[in-house]
């Protein structure tokens, strides 16, 4: 289908964004990498009557080490965040769930801050970016501030974004567990989104799993931090009985999605089973 009519702005910096935005209030529609908010307009789920481009904004692209942490812009495409040798190294969970989205065409255009801003409950990136403990830097016109990613998906595609605001950057802490971590996936053959998507942060001090972080994507409304799994596996030798177990509290007391490909029951058991390979990935 072909989208509703609406006047295009190409925003040169943040802060023409931000007057364009305010400008146009909820007639406008942000348009990052474009392959969330386009195939909506083709399906006129969404019709914007004003599409304001920051795609042209080079200040909210690339990858930085600042010593604690990584700075991500979010503009950033998941192939830069897939190929890159520092998120390799420091956020492995991270480069692995952006290899893991959809097509090369995909990865090449695709955003993570347009990726995280749109919030689909199947999504790769949250739940990796709970794990990692990351921070997420959100600004408007009366400035920035900064919301923690635990803080970040408030409910079914809703972020911590407010109208008139604009996510520019992701912080990923660069402490031992984020470098010892994990995505896994349980993907839909066709789409590559996740049923199951379960990313692992842990230290381990002599076989002894120190700390963990679980984060889990396209299993709930919105993704989550599972703190029955880290509670099981926490101070436990890795094992492959003590990552069964741990695994095996997964999704306790959470709601779970239930679809016409995949059932709620079908959904729990595969996240206790993909927490386990998890565990047990960044454990040996």
């Amino acid at each position: 289908m072909i989208p509703a009519a609406f006047e295009y702005y190409r925003a040169s910096s943040v802060d023409e964004a931000l007057a364009l935005m305010q400008q146009h209030g909820e007639d406008a529609k942000v348009l990052a990498g474009g392959h969330s908010l386009v195939p909506a307009m083709k399906l006129r789920l969404a019709t914007p009557e004003k599409l304001i481009d920051i795609g042209g904004i080079s200040g909210l692209q690339g990858i930085q080490d600042r010593g604690d942490h990584i700075a991500i812009g979010a503009l950033t495409t998941h192939w830069q965040l897939e190929s890159s040798d520092l998120v390799q190294q420091k956020a492995s969970a991270l480069s692995q769930a952006a290899g893991a989205i959809g097509d090369v065409q995909v990865r090449n255009r695709g955003t993570i801050g347009g990726a995280l801003a749109h919030a689909d409950p199947a999504a790769d990136y949250p739940g990796a970016i709970l794990a990692l403990n990351a921070t997420l830097v959100i600004r408007g016109s009366g400035g920035e501030r900064t919301v923690a990613a635990s803080g970040f998906f408030t409910g079914l595609w809703e972020t911590a974004v407010q109208d008139g605001e604009l996510l520019t950057e992701i912080r990923i802490p660069t402490d031992a567990a984020n470098a010892n971590s994990c995505y896994l996936k349980f993907p839909q053959p066709a789409s590559r989104y996740p049923y199951v998507g379960c990313a692992v942060a842990m230290t381990t001090s002599g076989g002894t799993c120190s700390d963990v972080r679980v984060g889990f994507s396209g299993v709930g409304e919105s993704a989550f931090r599972d703190s029955g799994v880290e509670n099981a596996m926490r101070g436990q030798a890795v094992s492959e009985a003590s990552a069964k177990f741990a695994g095996d509290q997964a999704t306790n007391g959470r709601s779970v999605l239930s679809d016409w490909s995949v059932s709620e029951e079908y959904r729990r058991a595969m996240a206790k089973v993909f927490a386990k390979r998890a565990l047990l990935q960044v454990g040996r």
